[in-house]
């Protein structure tokens, strides 16, 4: 039996192979998944319907099974912030968070360095949010690992 929230077995397994400074791009349902991600990457899609699951109910997940360092949001080419980056830094209250224009986002996520795709059903416009994986705090205060 597992003590996380997060119990879908190949995410799991996923951000078990992933370490500090790996990147999660959790996609809303309009991304174009397999041109603007890389070749390789681990994909999970999780976008069972219109709606099903939002990357804020992802996120909310991730969050309790990984350490997150930093965040990155796709804004429309104007820049213009969106509501649903209210969710993303209400959870991520201690996250820097970078704004990357809708263009240029679809290049930062195809890099190397993201591990893994989760795709949801998300509608919200420009829901799409890359995470960086943090390190752990020793769990006796010796420093990180």
């Amino acid at each position: 039996m597992l003590l996380t929230k997060c119990i879908h077995p190949q995410l799991l397994g996923a951000l078990g192979k992933l370490g500090h400074g790996s990147w999660i791009l959790i996609s809303d349902g309009g991304y174009p998944h397999l041109t603007a991600s890389p070749r390789d990457v681990e994909k999970v899609y999780l976008n069972v319907a219109q709606g099903l699951l939002t990357v804020t109910q992802v996120l909310e997940v991730l969050k309790a099974t990984v350490p997150i360092e930093e965040a990155s949001v796709m804004t429309p080419p104007d820049g213009a912030m969106q509501p649903v980056f209210e969710d993303y830094k209400r959870l991520l209250p201690d996250v820097k968070f970078n704004y990357i224009t809708q263009y240029d986002f679809y290049e930062t996520a195809k890099a190397d360095n993201v591990g893994l795709l989760v795709a949801t059903g998300d509608m919200r416009n420009f829901a799409n949010l890359l995470i960086k994986v943090g390190f752990l705090r020793h769990p006796e205060g010796k420093g990180t690992y």
